[in-house]
């Protein structure tokens, strides 16, 4: 498909996916690293029952809570 056709049925709301290589698809800025933290027993049962709460792992809730703060600083690289 030409990248005038392409750009077409985008812009039309068509459906492109059969055009895309999903399996090579990368999230700008969204690369993962894994790192270990260590936390105290009275932390994570907080966090536990907050992700329980809201029905999300504790991955997830720490990884928003941490996105929220970071956002707020100066030089953040999405402000």
């Amino acid at each position: 498909m030409k990248a005038k056709a392409f750009d077409k049925q985008f812009d039309e709301g068509g459906d492109i996916t059969a055009f895309l290589e999903l399996s090579k698809a990368r999230r700008v800025l969204q690369e993962q690293k894994r790192v270990n933290v260590d936390f105290p027993l009275w932390m994570i049962d907080s966090l536990d029952r907050e992700a329980g709460r809201l029905g999300i792992t504790r991955q997830s809730i720490i990884k928003v809570w941490l996105a929220e703060r970071l956002e707020h600083l100066p030089l953040h690289p999405h402000s």
